[in-house]
């Protein structure tokens, strides 16, 4: 009957041998009826664990702790190694005594309960797991019942709004009410979508109030439990921080969008702007407008007051334009001392939309006039601004910001302080000086342009010098003066190589002419632009052209204008005596005309000067030209300077310059300019 027993039944005697065990026991302990009765009752050859795995001693058998108590044993679990696998059982055991309470026997019973150890076993392995991850994470669980309208907030979800602990908020409605404002109404409708719906993931982004005042970002993700009609029951879910990714997002959108220095938008954010600008006006048919400002003689304020200077009006210009706009307006900082604004929705018609332009940058100028501080001391400065007006239609964004920048260099043009509007004279005009300069980059390829010498001689009327003049010979032979391309060449950045080219073209000739017996004695003096005295590079192209060409260094004189010395005199004044160190001569040209100061006639190595032209030629007719070249003359004799005087084209003034003491005379009475071949056939023989 025993064996039917859906249990485990084994009978101890009171001593504690096994006398009987029923088939299931057998079966559950791994061993046969001859094996149990053998057992002695002592423990040994048995080997149980406790619910814990660790072994289960002798004495806490379930036998003998009812031999050794007397009393029932109930529940207990122990494992059981049976073929290298651990099988549990659920153990309950108890005395049976006689009238006499006098123990018979011991029952010891036992279910298998392995099932339930293992899937306990595997709950406990998932709590720890789930423990030790919500231990390491930052974000923070939470619970919502549905049916009940309870919610579960956990430490980590008060902690991240600077709580100890619930203070008053741990309520269902107690994550309402730290929500921002302006969230609420999006939340509510994507709750209100979400829980009729079929879906069970929750995502979304909204704002709780910090314990401090200010909002924390929290990215919200749960699941949504649904009973079988699908009813939504609980959501369940974790709350993350944003607060440092969206600080890392914005610095990324700054350094993406935003002009380092000012904090204005940048071109590449611009140039997105200005598309919407142009998709609106098209759809409204409202013009708008580009303003393009470019502050005036910024350059001199930074070389002379150093770039920190700079940089603060900048910043300053920035925040003012930032005033003065409106906060729909686009506002960015190209770069360096340009800006532009995009104003936007100003009027239907042509006439309207420029009144509203020009109402603007009246009060942009204005605003931009009054003094500024830099440092210590009150700054006044002034911008130009080119305006172009736009509809949306046919126009590229980066023909628009064309537009405005001719706009602009006309407003400078003009005298600055000003502004002016694009018109299509503008653009052809620019086209020229596109087509121009590439003909001149073309020109310098094929060698067109050409050399001219004008004589010098002294007072007894004997050569001593020439200057070497360019001219361009276009291919459709027409001869173009350098007062055509000279300064277009400055502008357009080829004065460095037209230099280059003149200097190399006159070491050439002085090469040829050293061995003549009239010409190896000629001075050959070579203008000098003050971008070729800028450049760094120059006195070592020099020094390379001398040696390669073999021209005497001593016969070659650059010519240079009072204008180089108005700015990093410091590092012109190295390279003019890196220059001198090669044995190469300089003369001070126009003397007297510009940035004039004795001082650095003494600083610099100067060989010679050059009195202008405009004070020979008044020469007799104004009293006054006489006294300053009488005293440019003397000035050179006590600085042991020659002196050479240019534009002589009557025979008083060449009088006059040889009493006075020159030491050498140029000028179309004495010599017009001519092609080098002509003037080494004739000066030559």
């Amino acid at each position: 009957m025993h064996d039917h027993l859906p249990a485990g039944v084994v009978v101890h005697a009171p001593d504690g041998r096994i006398i009987f065990a029923n088939r299931l026991a057998r079966e559950l302990l791994g061993r046969s009826e001859e094996q149990l009765l053998r057992t002695e009752p002592g423990g040994d050859g048995w080997t149980f664990l406790r619910a814990d795995g660790s072994p289960l001693p002798p004495e806490a058998f379930p036998v003998n702790v009812v031999l050794r108590t007397g009393r029932p044993l109930a529940d207990l679990v122990a494992g059981v190694r049976v073929k290298d696998t651990t099988r549990w059982l659920l153990c309950n055991a108890y005395p049976e005594y006689d009238g006499a309470a006098v123990l018979q026997q011991i029952v010891v019973c036992f279910t298998d309960c392995t099932a339930l150890k293992t899937i306990q076993q595997s709950l406990e392995k998932s709590e720890e797991r789930l423990h030790l991850v919500l231990k390491g994470s930052t974000d923070a669980p939470w619970d919502w019942n549905l049916i009940s309208g309870e919610v579960y907030y956990s430490e980590r979800w008060w902690s991240m709004l600077g709580y100890r602990g619930d203070e008053g908020y741990a309520d269902p409605d107690g994550w309402r009410r730290l929500m921002h404002p302006d969230d609420a109404a999006t939340v509510r409708a994507y709750v209100d979508d979400l829980l009729p719906s079929a879906r069970d993931g929750v995502s979304l982004e909204f704002r709780l109030r910090h314990r401090d005042g200010h909002y924390v970002p929290v990215l919200v993700r749960g699941y949504v439990s649904r009973d079988p009609s699908g009813r939504a029951l609980r959501i369940s879910g974790v709350n993350t921080d944003l607060t440092e990714r969206k600080q890392i997002e914005r610095r990324l959108y700054e350094l993406a969008y935003c002009d380092q220095l000012t904090g204005l938008r940048n071109r590449r954010f611009l140039m997105e702007e200005l598309q919407h600008a142009l998709a609106r006006s098209q759809r409204s048919g409202r013009l708008g407008a580009l303003l393009y400002l470019d502050l005036d003689n910024f350059k001199l304020l930074n070389d002379t007051m150093g770039h920190d200077m700079g940089d603060s009006l900048l910043v300053q210009v920035a925040r003012r334009l930032r005033c003065t706009v409106r906060h729909s307006d686009g506002l960015a900082r190209l770069g360096g001392d340009e800006f532009v604004v995009v104003l936007d929705d100003l009027a239907s018609s042509l006439h309207g939309a420029a009144t509203e332009a020009e109402r603007v940058v009246a009060k942009i100028l204005a605003v931009l006039g009054q003094p500024y501080q830099l440092d210590s001391f009150a700054f006044k400065n002034t911008a130009s601004i080119g305006i172009t007006l736009f509809d949306g239609t046919a126009v590229s964004i980066e023909t628009l910001l064309k537009q405005a920048d001719l706009a602009m260099y006309s407003a400078k043009e003009e005298g600055r302080n000003g502004a002016r509007f694009f018109d299509p004279s503008m653009q052809q005009a620019a086209d020229q000086r596109a087509a121009f300069e590439a003909a001149m980059v073309n020109g310098l390829s094929l060698g067109e342009f050409r050399l001219f010498c004008q004589p010098q001689f002294d007072s007894q009327g004997q050569l001593v010098g020439a200057e070497v003049l360019v001219r361009w010979q276009r291919g459709d032979g027409d001869l173009i003066g350098p007062d055509r391309f000279i300064g277009f060449a400055e502008e357009c950045g080829l004065i460095l190589p037209l230099g280059e080219y003149v200097l190399k073209e006159s070491c050439r000739v002085l090469a040829r002419w050293k061995d003549s017996p009239l010409l190896g004695r000629v001075k050959l003096a070579v203008n000098v632009s003050v971008h070729q005295m800028r450049d760094p590079r120059f006195p070592r192209t020099v020094a390379d052209v001398l040696e390669r060409t073999g021209a005497p260094a001593e016969r070659l004189y650059l010519e240079l204008t009072e204008s180089v010395f108005a700015e990093n005199m410091d590092e012109i004044t190295e390279r003019m005596h890196a220059i001198r160190a090669g044995g190469v001569y300089f003369s001070l040209d126009d003397f007297g005309t510009g940035y004039s100061s004795l001082a650095y006639l003494r600083r610099f190595p100067l060989a010679a000067l050059k009195i202008d032209r405009s004070f020979v030629r008044d020469v007799g007719g104004v009293p006054d030209s006489a006294s300053i070249v009488e005293a440019i003359i003397a000035l050179g004799r006590k600085l042991d300077l020659e002196i050479v005087a240019e534009g002589v084209e009557h025979e008083a003034q060449r009088s006059f310059l040889i009493r006075g003491g020159c030491s050498a005379l140029q000028g179309y009475l004495l010599g017009r300019p001519l092609p080098i071949a002509e003037f080494e056939r004739i000066y030559g023989a």
